[in-house]
């Protein structure tokens, strides 16, 4: 029996939008593996929409077929120089119940829908909780902003540990490998911008 796709990845159509992607430049599970560095059985799994892909993953997977990430989540292609995006409009993507926590550490939601080449990606993201081991770190191009809406928040690359709390902001380059983890007993939130450099 087919495994029921997650409604915020549905709704969005992002692994709808990848396989598509993938057809019409005529490259196989194969290529897009070689060319992103991802292994085929996970691809396969984020286009049925069985697994949330973290930033990082859809950032990859965004250069390897030639558009920004922006595109997984507009849902119209119409260019406009103003767009709004209302609260009641945008979708959670959270990690599937048979993932474990540790394959992405957070949950996040796009906060603009409508304007489909853009250089910047907002998100509100969550971080819950979580132990020390338990952080997967990530690198990717680009730079990142994040301010801290609420709770506390660990940053961490190989050489250095930051703690933000409410009120901090924290600028990255996106190719220094880091990692985040909430703090204390409840979630912490972000504004996170991701710049990759390009539009589209």
């Amino acid at each position: 029996m087919a495994k029921k796709i997650d409604p915020a990845l549905e709704d969005l159509g992002i692994g709808q939008k990848i396989r598509e992607l993938r057809q019409k430049r005529r490259y196989t599970l194969q290529d897009l593996s070689a060319k992103t560095g991802l292994s085929k059985p996970l691809l396969s799994q984020v286009e049925n929409g069985h697994v949330m892909p973290p930033v990082a993953t859809l950032l990859k997977i965004s250069r390897a077929l030639g558009v920004g990430i922006s595109h997984f989540f507009q849902e119209e292609e119409r260019e406009a120089k103003i767009a709004v995006t209302r609260a009641d409009e945008r979708r959670r993507l959270s990690r599937r119940a048979h993932q474990d926590a540790d394959e992405v550490g957070y949950l996040y939601e796009s906060l603009e829908l409508h304007k489909p080449r853009k250089h910047m990606q907002p998100l509100l993201v969550t971080f819950n909780p979580m132990d020390k081991q338990d952080m997967v770190f990530y690198s990717h191009e680009g730079e990142e902003c994040m301010f801290v809406l609420e709770g506390e928040v660990e940053f961490r690359t190989e050489d250095e540990v930051r703690t933000l709390q409410a009120g901090d902001c924290l600028y990255f380059d996106s190719d220094v490998t880091h990692a985040f983890r909430g703090l204390g007993d409840a979630p912490a939130k972000a504004l996170v911008v991701v710049y990759t450099g390009e539009r589209g």
